[in-house]
């Protein structure tokens, strides 16, 4: 099924006008909301202002490029997790190929740059390659079926906590935890289970750039065309469109086709690879941030195998790690982003749902560590990287979520239905 935007899913059959009128337009901004809009912009501006200081300009370019992931994703709602769900469950296939288109672009801009050796500031670049064995299996299925408790992957669960959905943050507590926790297990599942070494379809296989694009782009066009041909044959319910509104408004306003988002995500990528050296990440900052807390209460976890040659972070502020600092900036990105649209707007949580969040939390958390990376790490910049496990981390993380959709409603999660108009 070919990608349809927000505008144009409210024509098809069924869709009323006046529906139509009620829900597409977004509404002005009452006080609240400009006061959210207000204080996460200046709240964003004070911490540039202390990771300059603290850290330097690269740190804060790296933090305003993760403002941009953070309204990129929150402006399309751009989902991994949906992605995955939707299409188990009913068959749509529209977030998996805005993946596609996405990795494409980033995978042709990481080859350009990696061929090149374009970086700024003269930094060595190195991408998002790792092993391939046990560990990567588990830890992938771990994180698919985590993603689907959580009801959010690493990304999700950051622009969720941003833009105010109260649940994410209990997913986010679990994600920290169970990042530690496979911090510390992080050496067994490494080297006393069966690894292949790490596989690179540009070094490895001795085609350079040039023809692991290649090989890639017949991937991305395959698996496009199985999911057109699948989409013909199942007939899915089509994404519920977002709240939008017309002209620039749109911009920071209203929602972005997810197509136009997957193609912004993949640019940022591209842009932090450059600046950071390495590609857009996220949860190693979750492992960090729960390691520095339980060392205040005596843990010596300078000294699990996780940590060394890295003890360095440890001793520092936060704000002098990459990844921590555009952590931070998904964050405010989304905050600033679900204020400007007036939807900041935390809500109660269900028993069942807090559970699920802090399960799926631990889980995906866990999961990471022991995959070498989440669904951005991993999946993202680890199949842009020219990686193989990134494509073996889609299939685990896959076949997780597909198990997934059985444990949800019992924790009072809904899956998308088939017979709905729309999922």
């Amino acid at each position: 099924m070919a990608q349809t935007s927000v505008d144009t899913q409210w024509e098809q059959p069924g869709i009323s006008k006046k529906l139509k009128q009620l829900t597409t337009v977004v509404s002005p901004l009452n006080p609240v909301q400009k006061g959210y809009l207000f204080a996460g912009l200046i709240g964003a501006i004070l911490l540039l202002m202390a990771i300059t200081a603290v850290a330097g300009l690269t740190q804060a370019f790296l933090y305003i490029i993760g403002i941009g992931f953070g309204l990129a994703l929150l402006h399309a709602k751009f989902g991994f997790t949906s992605a995955f769900r939707r299409l188990l469950a009913v068959g749509n296939v529209q977030g998996l190929q805005a993946h596609m288109v996405m990795l494409a672009v980033a995978t042709t801009l990481f080859g350009i740059i990696f061929a090149t050796n374009f970086s700024f500031n003269g930094v060595a670049l190195s991408g998002n390659v790792a092993p391939i064995g046990i560990s990567l299996v588990v830890g992938s299925f771990l994180f698919g079926v985590g993603m689907q408790m959580g009801s959010g992957c690493a990304s999700g669960t950051l622009y969720s906590v941003g833009g105010g959905k109260s649940s994410m943050v209990l997913t986010l507590l679990g994600f920290i935890a169970g990042s530690v926790i496979g911090a510390y297990h992080f050496i067994f599942w490494t080297e006393q289970t069966p690894s292949l070494p790490a596989v690179s379809l540009a070094d490895t296989t001795g085609l350079g750039y040039g023809g692991g694009w290649v090989v890639q782009m017949l991937i991305f066009l395959g698996i496009y065309g199985l999911t057109v041909k699948y989409a013909q044959k199942k007939n899915p319910p089509s994404m519920k469109p977002l709240p939008t509104t017309n002209g620039w408004k749109k911009l920071w306003r209203g929602a972005w086709p997810l197509m136009t988002a997957g193609i912004v995500l993949a640019l940022l990528n591209g842009l932090t690879l450059m600046v950071k050296g390495s590609p857009w990440g996220i949860t190693s900052a979750f492992a960090l941030w729960g390691s520095k807390f339980v060392s205040l209460f005596g843990v010596d976890v300078a000294s699990w195998g996780y940590w060394q040659g890295n003890t360095e972070a440890l001793q520092t502020t936060v704000l002098a790690d990459a990844t921590s600092v555009m952590n931070f900036g998904i964050l405010f990105g989304a905050f600033i982003a679900a204020a400007a649209q007036g939807n900041f707007k935390p809500g109660k949580i269900k028993p069942g749902i807090a559970a699920s969040s802090i399960i799926g939390g631990l889980m995906m958390g866990y999961g990471a560590r022991l995959a070498f990376g989440c669904n951005i790490g991993a999946y993202f910049s680890g199949i842009a990287s020219f990686s193989l496990h990134g494509w073996v981390w889609m299939i685990m993380a896959l076949a997780g979520s597909y198990l997934a959709l059985f444990i949800r409603p019992i924790f009072g999660l809904k899956n998308p239905n088939p017979k709905d108009s729309m999922c």
